[in-house]
């Protein structure tokens, strides 16, 4: 079974994966890629009204063979609350 590295990044924090995951395929590697992505944004979102999530799958060649990227843009259209 082909091994496939998911790396991410939130726009302030990359990780390079050195661990990887054993999966069927391509496809595979892509769903893992899509499911990493709301969860990078669940844990930011507080953070910040924008923010580019990436994650980037790397074949066992460590050529880069697919990325997703997720924008999160929020914009107020009342004036924001005071915290």
């Amino acid at each position: 079974m082909p091994r496939y590295f998911i790396d991410t990044d939130d726009d302030t924090f990359a990780l390079r994966d050195d661990v990887g995951h054993d999966l069927v395929d391509l496809r595979a590697a892509r769903d893992a890629a899509h499911r990493a992505l709301p969860d990078m944004a669940r844990q930011k979102m507080p953070d910040s009204e924008h923010r580019t999530f990436r994650a980037s799958v790397r074949d066992e060649s460590g050529a880069v063979v697919y990325v997703a990227t997720l924008v999160l843009a929020g914009v107020w259209m009342v004036t924001p609350p005071i915290c």
